[in-house]
């Protein structure tokens, strides 16, 4: 009896001993290079000359030419060649905050210098898609198949595509540098309004602002100017971009409408700027515009409202609220609801895999998982500096708590769940090797410069049952489904495909797992 109660007692000890590798702790530092990485693969435009991503070269060189405005640059979203104005803006404004508040743990890890670079490369596509006060391009697609969308040189490519007109683009299977099609470039204006696009970019170039106003103030100051002009016209011109830019409805469709953009925005310039009016801004329209009265359990590129909940539950514990606190309050409230329900401690929980992953839905469900993660990260610090707990409806909840949650996700990712697969390319041993993304899964255009026709790239690299010539490193695919499974298929859009948004929030948790805290008040000015 006596050897087997020793026996139970070792029970745990054994488990970890024997448990596979993927469970034995993860390096998070490598993984937050290679997420970083990926953006230089998402890149659109002319490359610099420091492009680490060797097997991709310059394209879509003629962006915003037909319609006379430079628009080369900024990111492909995802697994297109398309330049989506909303998705890019909301990862601009993510990989800020990442760095605006783990910018320290980074740069110990050598890598602020690139996270700083991947931001610079989306707001100088921004700057150039903002080239009159109340005009923003919002959209670079390719006009021949279907309604065309936004001809802008530039940018990140969102995902996997080269994508002008989504529908187009999504019929051709070609690299970027194949791009040879003029492609249509789509604009806001005050007679086309879109004030959840122009107030998402305005947040982005304000949370940009900060984190260059030591290393380059000019640029710092210049991005400012262009948020206050941007949130005067998403403000002053209300409307939907996808009412505007109507392509964008199959795509990036604005399902919350603009009040959380208008607030998100308005959060991100009282950050930048310390303007009492964008305070005020949110305290008399928390009610009015929704920010105190939705109760969420989800955040990204469409719903902002938990993360300007969170924000301003940050002001009200720096004891900026003034005589907005009643307000402020309602909104601290319902971030508290958010964090809530991630660790199943609310009145409403959100739902998780049997592996316990966040769920949301089967089409591209990491977005919501690293950005949910993101909140909580930032909020379990702003606690633990306020020497504050959680208020759940089962009771009080320690900060750490909230940051178990986040690093259980962070975790699953790399390889932790039921499957033991890492779903960031290129970390670990068993990763997505068809990944959904034309320039990764065709022959680079450095090895073979053959023109690779939209139909021929369908024909001999899309259907392809092989690894992907180009290994996507640091890319974060859709990830599984409700039950933990995972096809790793090129035609698996909906878990093989990769996106911009994913990996940007991704950047502060993995900063901050990897540094720790840093031994700073994570409620004072960080930049």
């Amino acid at each position: 009896m006596e050897k087997l109660m020793r026996l139970i007692e070792m029970t745990p000890l054994l488990l970890l001993l024997f448990l596979p590798s993927a469970f034995a702790g993860h390096d998070y530092n490598q993984a937050l290079s290679k997420s970083i990485l990926f953006f230089e693969a998402q890149r659109s435009g002319y490359l610099p000359h420091n492009q680490r991503v060797t097997w991709r070269a310059n394209s879509g060189l003629n962006d915003g030419k037909a319609s006379g405005v430079d628009l080369v640059g900024g990111y492909y979203d995802a697994g297109d060649n398309v330049k989506f104005g909303l998705p890019m803006a909301f990862t601009i404004t993510m990989m800020s905050w990442s760095i605006i508040e783990y910018g320290k743990q980074m740069g110990a890890n050598g890598e602020l210098s690139h996270a700083t670079e991947a931001v610079k490369w989306g707001t100088d596509y921004l700057i150039k898609a903002h080239p009159e006060p109340y005009v923003l391009y919002g959209e670079v697609l390719f006009p021949t198949f279907f309604p065309p969308r936004v001809d802008l040189v530039g940018g990140y490519y969102d995902a996997g595509d080269n994508v002008g007109d989504g529908n187009s683009d999504h019929y051709c299977w070609q690299r970027p540098e194949d791009m040879t099609t003029d492609r249509h470039a789509y604009k806001i204006d005050p007679s086309n309004p879109g004030s959840d696009l122009a107030g998402e970019t305005a947040a982005a170039m304000a949370a940009a602002s900060i984190i260059f106003r030591r290393s380059n103030p000019a640029y710092s100051t210049e991005l400012l100017r262009h948020a206050y002009q941007l949130f005067e016209f998403a403000d002053k011109y209300r409307g939907k971009y996808d009412s505007s830019i109507t392509v964008a409805q199959k795509y990036y469709r604005s399902i919350s409408g603009y009040n959380d953009e208008l607030l998100w925005a308005a959060a991100w310039l009282y950050q930048a700027s310390n303007n009492e009016y964008y305070l005020n801004y949110l305290g008399k329209n928390g009610d009015s515009m929704g920010g105190t009265g939705w109760a969420m359990t989800e955040f990204g590129w469409d719903v902002k409202y938990a993360g300007v909940q969170t924000l301003v539950a940050k002001f009200l514990m720096q004891g900026k609220a003034g005589l907005h606190a009643p307000v402020f309050e309602r909104y601290h409230q319902k971030a508290e609801y958010f964090m809530c329900s991630l660790i199943g401690k609310g009145g409403r929980n959100i739902q998780k895999t049997p592996g316990g992953l966040i769920f949301r839905q089967r089409w591209n469900n990491m977005q919501f998982v690293t950005s949910a993660s993101f909140l909580a990260t930032v909020y379990s610090d702003y606690l633990a500096s306020f020497r504050g707990s959680l208020k759940c409806a089962a009771g009080n909840v320690a900060p750490s708590e909230l940051l178990s949650f986040a690093k259980s996700q962070v975790d699953y990712i790399l390889g932790d769940n039921p499957r033991a697969t890492s779903y960031m390319v290129g970390y670990g041993n068993n990763f997505p090797r068809q990944v959904h993304h034309r320039a990764s899964s065709i022959v680079s255009f450095k090895v073979d410069p053959k023109f690779v026709a939209c139909r021929q790239g369908y024909a001999t690299w899309y259907s392809r049952k092989a690894s992907d010539p180009n290994v996507l490193t640091g890319a974060i695919v859709g990830g599984p489904d409700a039950y933990d499974n995972f096809a790793d298929e090129r035609d698996n859009y909906e878990q093989t495909e990769p996106a911009t948004y994913n990996n940007a929030p991704l950047l502060g948790i993995l900063a901050r797992l990897g540094g720790g805290h840093g031994g700073y008040n994570q409620l004072l000015p960080g930049m």
